[in-house]
């Protein structure tokens, strides 16, 4: 975790303190709408392109103040069982359904979490969700941006959702 010190002062907080205020986000979301409740946070220590095999990311970019990406990235089987849960579907493959599913909680993993930073004055915008996904890809967000990484595990299964930021 790297951010800048002058957007911890403008929100005058800590990394640490928007960490746990990612993690909480993360944790009322996928508890409330995915019904995935027992999330353990893990120590990030990955990275998420070299770790994942049939990965299905998501995300939402950010754009004002401060623009960047908020990414949920989930292994395919994960991604199906976090769907049929959702949708009350009987969900068996990535497709539609999963794309749509994924692409609603980055929505609103980036939603919560803009609260935060809009809390401290700044003005941020969220785009449309895209999704990706496949056996191997690459996400990058400029040169080396500033980053905010939690990953959680749930029974066998690990995600992770990154907010990468990079000043204006």
């Amino acid at each position: 975790m790297t951010l800048a010190n002058g957007m911890m002062k403008s929100l005058n907080t800590t990394e640490d303190q928007l960490a746990r205020l990612l993690m909480r986000d993360v944790k009322d979301i996928f508890g409330t709408m995915v019904g995935l409740e027992d999330l353990l946070h893990l120590p990030i220590q990955i990275d998420p392109v070299t770790n994942f095999t049939d990965c299905i990311s998501s995300m939402v970019g950010l754009a004002g103040n401060y623009n960047g990406l908020v990414s949920l990235h989930m292994p395919g089987n994960l991604a199906i069982r976090a769907t049929r849960s959702m949708l009350g579907m009987d969900v068996t493959e990535a497709g539609d359904d999963v794309n749509d599913a994924l692409g609603e909680i980055a929505n609103m993993i980036a939603g919560s979490f803009k609260q935060h930073l809009s809390k401290g004055g700044m003005d941020i915008h969220l785009s449309t969700p895209s999704v990706v996904y496949g056996k191997e890809y690459v996400i990058t967000l400029g040169n080396n941006p500033d980053q905010i990484a939690v990953r959680f595990a749930t029974g066998d299964d690990w995600f992770m959702v990154v907010v990468a930021f990079g000043e204006n």
